[in-house]
């Protein structure tokens, strides 16, 4: 057994943006963890491989799943089987639950192979033009705005003393609040990237000052987005 973590594109139909690799594992996989069932389906058959998706068994892989869950998975799928883990977008482990497959694959030796694809997250801090030998990525903020004020200026004080570039993200029903938070309480001469469906034909990534921001117009609702920000 061997265990492939296989990205998705991060924008409908950009299968460009995935590896050789991802084709030929696919074509040779038939037991798959996978974030949502229906998504995985469509990435398989979009990858116009020939795949019979029917005969695919796919087990239910998301941020509610127990370790023991995935323990019983891999119990049932047999021990000369490779299995794929496919997230709902990127890369699989990043900021997604593909993690805990991982966790298991290690412990009970079973060899892991991650392949090449797009990273959202490491797409947005090399298009940033901040620090990327100092970052961290901290995925949500906090949702009520006393904590998510306090967490940004935390970060942006964090940057500041240490040089560290701060990635982070929002449910994108939330992003124009989030930006908007940003903007309402960093320094002017801070710096704020933000990517918007990176990858994709209406791509939006723009590095400002945050005394620039305040006079940018961008509307990001419900559009996947990854913010990325600097202060000195």
């Amino acid at each position: 057994m061997k265990v492939y973590l296989i990205p998705c594109p991060l924008a409908e139909n950009a299968y460009d943006t995935l590896s050789f690799a991802v084709h030929e594992v696919v074509k040779n996989t038939t037991h798959y963890l996978v974030e949502d069932e229906r998504s995985a389906r469509r990435f398989i058959s979009g990858l116009g491989l020939g795949v019979n998706v029917r005969e695919l068994n796919f087990y239910l892989l998301d941020k509610k799943t127990k370790y023991e869950q995935v323990q019983s998975y891999f119990k049932s799928i047999p021990s000369d089987a490779n299995v794929g883990i496919i997230s709902e977008a990127g890369c699989p482990g990043i900021a997604d639950p593909g993690a805990k497959a991982v966790e298991y694959a290690h412990k009970n030796g079973i060899e892991v192979q991650p392949l090449i694809g797009p990273s959202s997250i490491l797409l947005a801090l090399m298009a940033s033009g901040f620090n990327g030998q100092n970052f961290a990525f901290y995925g949500y903020l906090p949702v009520k705005k006393p904590e998510k004020v306090k967490e940004i200026k935390r970060l942006e004080n964090d940057s500041m003393k240490f040089n560290r570039t701060q990635v982070f993200m929002e449910t994108p029903y939330r992003n124009n609040a989030l930006l908007d938070d940003l903007v309402a309480n960093c320094h002017p001469d801070t710096k704020l990237c933000v990517a918007c469906n990176i990858t994709a034909e209406d791509q939006y990534i723009k590095t400002l000052r945050i005394a620039e921001w305040k006079k940018e117009k961008v509307d990001l609702h419900k559009k996947p987005t990854i913010f990325v920000l600097h202060a000195k």
